[in-house]
């Protein structure tokens, strides 16, 4: 009998019997647990990876039958299925260039379906990689119409996951929330000390120590979504501010690769304004 292996993942009220519950109904179904972990405060989450020989339709029926009786938020999905994934970028590649990386050597299980761009610049690198590219320019006056066509591509292409790879457009409020809970973000450390242009010149000015970049949820208050995770590198006064950009691209893409994998492998659940990751 062949058997697939699924990811659930669930939030309740915190209260006793919903770990013994979930188990149970699992065991009765003949699946088996690989993975199993859970955090409870107010509120209760849990992943579970097992496998069964039951259709994911059967499990989803047997799950929406046993989530009233706690309150119990779930979803489930088959491992096979890799997430849909559309990628915004501007004129910076290196967040790009690393996901289409580690995408073709399969460290990133994901479909990349598409790239949308307010500039053509990194249209040649997309399409090395077999991706379509959407060169979406916007203005002040067409920011609107811009976003429309970008809402267009995410139901083009079933797009689950909308990951701004330095994309350097504010989306409007309407969009996050359209987005909300699926579009990933990723910026540098500085924010909100040194904005605007040449912020790693104006950070080596100062003598930073740490520099660092934050993945995170999109929201309309601007890089201050749920965090996801968060990688820093330490310098010195030896090191340039063009030693700074390059640490800090390095940081950002490590940060973006590990949001990006562990939302896509159902690892991550939103708790209001923060996150619960169990990588």
């Amino acid at each position: 009998m062949s058997t697939s292996e699924f990811v659930l993942t669930l939030s309740c009220p915190d209260r006793p019997g919903v770990v013994a519950a979930v188990s149970g109904l699992l065991a009765e179904h003949g699946c088996n647990i690989k993975e199993s972990q859970q955090f409870g405060d107010e509120r209760f989450f849990m992943r579970v990876q097992f496998t069964a020989s039951l259709a994911e339709d059967e499990l989803r029926a047997a799950f929406a039958a046993l989530a009233p009786e706690f309150a119990m938020e779930f979803t489930l999905r088959d491992v096979a299925r890799k997430m849909r994934v559309l990628i915004m970028v501007s004129k910076f590649d290196h967040c790009l260039n690393d996901l289409l990386y580690r995408v073709r050597s399969g460290a990133l299980d994901i479909e990349i379906v598409g790239v949308a761009s307010n500039h053509p610049d990194l249209r040649p690198l997309t399409q090395s990689y077999g991706i379509d590219y959407h060169h979406l320019p916007v203005t002040p006056e067409t920011k609107q119409r811009q976003e429309a066509e970008v809402l267009t591509l995410v139901e083009h292409y079933q797009a689950e996951l909308v990951v701004l790879a330095r994309y350097m457009q504010v989306l409007s409020e309407d969009l996050c929330e359209k987005l909300a809970g699926r579009a990933i973000n990723i910026h540098h450390s500085f924010l909100p000390s040194f904005k605007g242009a040449r912020p790693y010149h104006q950070a080596h000015a100062r003598g930073v120590k740490l520099i660092g970049a934050t993945a995170h949820y999109v929201t309309s208050d601007l890089d201050e979504g749920p965090i996801i995770e968060q990688e820093v590198a330490r310098v010195s006064h030896g090191h340039t501010p063009q030693d700074l950009v390059r640490i800090g691209r390095d940081v950002e893409c490590v940060a973006l690769a590990r949001a990006v994998k562990w939302h896509t492998e159902q690892r991550v659940l939103l708790d209001g304004h923060k996150t619960i990751v169990f990588p």
